[in-house]
């Protein structure tokens, strides 16, 4: 493939829409995805992004929730910047087509200043979660993905997987990547002046995950080994309410339906709706940051014996959950529940990876011509714990800081060199994929159990040791047969995992979303875990 000016691995709301603002000013620009275009993380996002809108609301008041969500970890710069972009970047979204719910209730795109409907979700202190009914991210990413493919200097290659960054480490300074063909199987070298990692988080090292199969670390597994420093990888977010059924994997129940007034409940043991139990664990209720919902109902859990919770909304008028909730409302009555008049039962799911690649305020990592954006990456704003709805913000706010840092640098950045090809002479067919299938539940199974929502260091050092023997069986594996898709997630999964283990050990206190029952306490100085290749 003939050399591009930027290859941005991820198409989700992070990818695309850098990708938007760099052709609109005139760079050729390859999009990469694992499956089609429109899918990933972003796709399946309920609640909605979070922006100062309201004139009761305050750009401070947004700083603020935020920093106390984040547990003293969060860089304040950097939580400044994303949110006084945050207006800005919705009347770009609605600029490019996307389509949200008004305060009358209607779907439909219109102007800014023209009564925009905003919701509060857990954290907030005001009304600030623009949405599209309960299906913001479809909104968004379908919106910018019809964009994408309609543009004639934006190229897209569907179900494609990133192997590895091509990096010149003397220089410091990417050439481009590895690209695994799903279709075709062959692995080709994809030369760029420029490459935004755009991959997602790596919630798929968890046995029960509310994200899509693709989240597995790949770019902050291929960022660490091209060199760049990783930060927080022990704060990993597990959402509270992600509906348990068993023919419904992993379908998340919003937070905006906590933000609406649905309270959570214990189970009586006849199975009906017992205790309301979060105002015993904090003041702020089920409106409570997403570390200490979760936590409550890990603990409910565990007290009871029970296998879920309750989330009971059916208090509300019918009429009013139809309207505001129909995705959640069409799912559950497919699946025989009616949340109008019936509570949902509910469990807590890895949900959201608060680490990530180290970056700058213009998403420039520590290789020349690497950016990071999204969930990937570390910018300072979450911290210890992200606050709801602030992550489709980081998205849209750092991939347009990118694209302004590219758009500036690109026309003295020079083409990288004759790149060499994947050497496909060392490796042999192999019929152990079995192999590959064993080791990805296995490891997904004791992270789940020893790397949790709470933790001990026992645990911890339990998982290293099972980390450490899987690496091991996976290299080997790798270095010895033909790579293909499902090798190329597991290799970057129980990368990902060695990190978070690692920073989680190396943080002797409980803050956040790491709490450790050998550290309960919060030290007095808050200090980000940072890790070097």
């Amino acid at each position: 493939m003939n050399a591009t000016d930027v290859l941005i691995l991820g198409s989700g709301a992070a990818g695309l829409s850098a990708a938007l603002r760099l052709a609109e000013a005139g760079h050729a620009v390859c999009v990469v995805s694992k499956g089609t275009l429109a899918s990933g993380s972003t796709l399946w996002a309920q609640g909605g992004i979070s922006a100062v809108l309201d004139e009761d609301d305050s750009v401070e008041a947004h700083v603020r929730d935020t920093l106390i969500a984040g547990a003293g970890l969060c860089d304040e710069a950097a939580v400044r910047f994303t949110v006084e972009r945050g207006p800005e970047c919705i009347a770009w979204l609605v600029d490019q087509g996307v389509v949200f719910t008004h305060a009358d209730g209607e779907l439909r795109g219109q102007n800014m200043h023209l009564g925009l409907h905003l919701t509060r979700e857990g954290g907030h202190s005001h009304r600030r979660v623009v949405h599209a009914a309960d299906a913001t991210g479809h909104a968004v990413e379908t919106t910018l993905a019809s964009l994408a493919e309609a543009h004639p200097l934006i190229t897209v290659r569907e179900r494609s997987v990133a192997v590895d960054l091509i990096v010149d480490k003397a220089a410091k300074r990417v050439h481009g990547a590895y690209l695994y063909d799903r279709n075709s199987k062959a692995i080709e070298a994809v030369p760029a002046k420029a490459v935004i990692v755009a991959t997602g988080g790596a919630n798929q090292v968890y046995l029960y995950s509310s994200n899509p199969y693709g989240a597995s670390g790949d770019g902050i597994a291929m960022a660490w080994r091209a060199g760049c420093r990783v930060s927080n990888m022990e704060f990993m977010q597990f959402h509270p309410t992600t509906l348990y059924h068993g023919d419904s994997r992993s379908f998340l129940i919003s937070e905006a339906l906590r933000g609406e007034g649905a309270t959570l409940h214990v189970p009586n043991p006849d199975g009906s709706v017992g205790e309301r139990f979060m105002p015993r664990f904090d003041e702020r209720g089920e409106l409570a940051p997403r570390d200490i919902v979760a936590r409550a109902i890990d603990h409910e859990m565990k007290r009871l014996g029970v296998k879920h919770v309750w989330l009971d909304i059916s208090h509300k008028p019918a009429s009013f959950v139809r309207e505001h909730f129909p995705s959640i409302h069409a799912h559950c009555l497919k699946l025989g529940l009616d949340i109008t008049t019936q509570p949902i039962p509910v469990v807590p799911s890895a949900h959201f990876t608060c680490g990530g690649i180290v970056t700058d305020l213009d998403a420039r990592t520590d290789i020349t011509g690497l950016y990071a954006t999204g969930e990937c990456a570390s910018t300072g704003l979450h911290g210890a714990n992200r606050l709801a709805s602030n992550s489709l913000l980081e998205c849209l706010v750092f991939a347009e800081a990118a694209a302004a840092d590219l758009i500036r640098a690109l026309p003295t950045m020079p083409m990288p060199p004759p790149l060499k090809p994947w050497d496909e002479s060392r490796v042999s067919d192999s019929d152990e994929d079995v192999v590959v299938s064993h080791n990805w539940l296995e490891l997904r199974t004791f992270m789940w159990d020893y790397v949790g929502i709470v933790r001990t260091t026992k645990r911890l050092l339990r998982a290293r040791h099972r980390v450490q023997l899987l690496k091991r069986e996976i290299i080997e594996f790798y270095q010895h047969y033909r790579v293909g898709h499902h090798l190329i997630e597991l290799r970057n999964l129980v990368t990902v995992a060695e990190l978070i283990v690692d920073s989680a050990l190396a943080r002797q206190e409980s803050r956040g979303l790491h709490y450790t029952l050998d550290f309960p306490a919060t030290d007095a100085v808050a200090s980000a875990t940072v890790l070097t290749p």
